[in-house]
């Protein structure tokens, strides 16, 4: 381990770093559930993708563990990879509920993203594009994303409810008023306080505290479920508790999906014209790969800014080996049948843990090939639960909009359009889209077009021919 990871040059040891990767796997582990839950059951609204739970959990852990063990072998960094939040729910929300493509056929984009993201690579064209994309909408993206995600959460529990005048609306508390049982309050009320209960936990440095209040709320969950007539009835009905028939499903449902049926967009393509299809291909994918590059490049900078392991230039050590990582990552879980794979900006609580390489990982990603084998347990806990995980996991993307000149109307105006668009239109790429678009014509005309990048004036027209041709 020494000779190969360098733990004392790098001023750890053994026992450190598997305490890191402990903790790195504990405060991300609540993927695997969140995961599993959106993609087989969308908003608990009936939607379907035709996929499992225990398939998408394996996927999602397989997925985690091969991404998570490239970057500790390829760029001995203590990071780990998993399947993205935000990029999951721009996977079932906007291209297949919202577009109308399959699960198959979205990814095929994921693949696409993962290749165009090799393929940046290893030719230097990351640190090109990434430059193009205008400051304050690059800034404004996670927040964006969190936002968006926070609302699911919200939408989810259901707090947030459809309204015919307000389009939304706060579901109702009131026991009193008759509209309302103790029986659609008491899952609300879970979530609210699981969210808190997380918030606490988190304050108070508590390890994993987002994992903790999802387990939290599943037991108040089921222990409130005796306050109502009836919860318990033909609970077990239909539950399997044999961990090998989450692999048999996954097995049947999604790895290889993206071959065998992915490919077919016969049914999109004579629903909405081939012109639609080639810029929603061309665009969707771009917005895929755009999203996974800037939130791999502000997660690798952020979780080694921590740890103060910056190179003296200020740069991420390895780099290209981690970008690397992560495109390889992404293609395998388009392959397994999981959104895009990207390193998660939790990796920075192993940093904290003390964690410097690339054994952290490792760590971290043994520890997801045997959660594996928990799938039957996942399963058990409900959609409430995760819930309070979305809309959490939402406060803290909202973080970077302190970046933001709010005061400069140049800046202030696409990244507010950027936030604001990725969570009411309910698509990322919509909200990236506008922002890129307000900031090139707030330039044009406010004598600063020489700031605009080739590469920008690129990407806004690409957007540009989204919005009028496929929208």
């Amino acid at each position: 381990m020494e000779k190969f990871f360098h733990l004392k040059e790098h001023g750890t040891t053994v026992k450190t770093e598997i305490m890191a990767g402990l903790t790195t796997f504990m405060a991300m582990a609540y993927i695997l559930m969140v995961n599993a839950n959106m993609f087989s059951n969308p908003i608990g609204q009936g939607a379907s993708l035709g996929v499992s739970y225990g398939a998408i959990y394996i996927a999602t852990a397989l997925s985690a563990v091969i991404g998570t063990v490239l970057v500790g072998l390829l760029a001995n960094l203590p990071l780990a990879m998993a399947s993205g939040m935000g990029l999951n729910a721009f996977f079932v929300y906007t291209v297949c509920l919202g577009l109308g493509l399959s699960y198959a056929n979205a990814l095929v984009f994921v693949l696409l993203d993962g290749i165009i993201f090799v393929l940046l690579s290893v030719t230097g064209m990351l640190q090109r594009i990434f430059e193009a994309i205008p400051t304050p909408v690059r800034v404004a993206i996670p927040a964006g994303i969190g936002l968006y995600i926070a609302f699911i959460g919200l939408q989810d529990a259901g707090i947030v409810v459809a309204n015919e005048s307000t389009k939304v609306s706060l579901a109702s508390f009131n026991v009193f008023s008759g509209a309302v049982t103790w029986a659609q309050i008491m899952p609300m009320l879970v979530t609210f306080f699981g969210l808190l209960a997380i918030a606490v936990l988190s304050k108070r440095g508590v390890r994993g505290s987002v994992v903790w209040g999802i387990l939290g709320s599943a037991a108040a969950y089921y222990v409130l479920g005796f306050t109502v007539p009836g919860f318990y009835e033909g609970f077990f009905n239909g539950m399997s508790f044999n961990p090998f028939d989450a692999m048999k499903a996954f097995n049947a449902e999604a790895v290889g999906k993206v071959f065998t049926e992915g490919f077919d967009f016969s049914k999109y393509i004579a629903a909405n014209g081939v012109g639609n299809f080639i810029v929603t291909l061309i665009t969707t994918s771009l917005a895929f790969c755009m999203v996974d590059m800037f939130d791999t490049l502000g997660t690798l900078y952020g979780a080694c800014a921590r740890g103060d392991m910056l190179t003296k230039e200020g740069k991420v050590p390895n780099m290209d080996q981690a970008m690397l990582s992560d495109a390889i990552a992404t293609c395998t879980g388009a392959i397994l049948g999981t959104s895009t794979v990207t390193t998660f900006l939790e990796s920075a609580a192993g940093v904290g843990e003390g964690g410097r390489t690339g054994l952290t990982a490792m760590v971290t990603g043994v520890l997801f090939f045997i959660a594996m084998f928990f799938s039957p347990i996942a399963q058990l806990i409900p959609t409430y639960a995760t819930a309070a995980a979305l809309i959490y996991v939402g406060v803290l993307m909202m973080n970077c909009v302190h970046d933001v000149r709010w005061t400069e109307a140049e800046d202030a105006v696409p990244a507010f359009l950027t936030i604001a668009i990725m969570s009411f239109a309910y698509n990322i790429s919509y909200g990236i889209g506008i922002g890129v678009i307000s900031y090139t014509i707030i330039a044009v005309f406010t004598g600063r077009v020489k700031e605009i990048k080739p590469m920008t004036w690129v990407i806004g027209l690409l957007f540009t021919l989204m919005f009028f041709l496929t929208h």
